[in-house]
């Protein structure tokens, strides 16, 4: 199973990414987690600095902006 973490403090593009992201597993009907990860400290262990991001089983994918589902689906693929 993949784990999808969204990376921010709770911001509206963070809960888009997140919304957006759930959307894609469910799209491409794989098992996977999504999970957000609000706490300022454990963001910071991804060495990232902007939010939102996206990460994939520990990888930052995406930082900084909301990719579409289908950009998504193929970087959880």
């Amino acid at each position: 199973m993949k784990k999808i973490q969204i990376l921010g403090t709770g911001c509206p593009k963070c809960k888009k990414l997140f919304e957006a992201s759930q959307q894609a597993v469910k799209e491409a009907g794989i098992e996977a987690e999504v999970t957000k990860v609000e706490d300022i400290n454990e963001i910071m262990k991804f060495n990232i600095m902007m939010t939102p991001a996206l990460a994939v089983d520990g990888v930052v994918k995406v930082v900084g902006r909301i990719p579409k589902p289908e950009e998504i689906k193929k970087l959880i693929a």
